[in-house]
């Protein structure tokens, strides 16, 4: 059997230029951090916290069901052009998550 080459291939890379800021405020109970955007080429998240931030992708996270912990003064970044709601909850209400979302 033979290889098939095919004779060209095109390689479409896409950018950011904006940078939107965003400050929500640690909660014990389960509350958004980004809405859904399809526009959303990535997005960086910072638990400005002593608690731990738990992050779910999804429209609602838990302690015990998330897609990342954040220690205290832990840092994200969203995998590169996911664009679902992504939501948070902290194991204590102090401090905040400062993230940036890049459209």
């Amino acid at each position: 059997m033979g290889l098939y080459n095919p004779p060209s291939v095109t390689v479409t890379t896409s950018s950011s230029s904006t940078s939107t800021p965003t400050t929500v405020s640690a909660s014990t109970s389960s509350g958004s951090l980004l809405s859904a955007n399809s526009n959303r080429q990535g997005a960086t998240i910072w638990n400005n916290s002593t608690a731990n931030l738990y992050i779910e992708f999804g429209s609602s996270a838990s302690t015990s069901a998330f897609t990342a912990k954040l220690s205290a003064g832990g840092y994200f970044e969203v995998p590169y052009k996911f664009t679902g709601a992504i939501s948070g909850i902290w194991d204590a209400a102090n401090g905040n998550a400062l993230i940036r979302e890049l459209t």
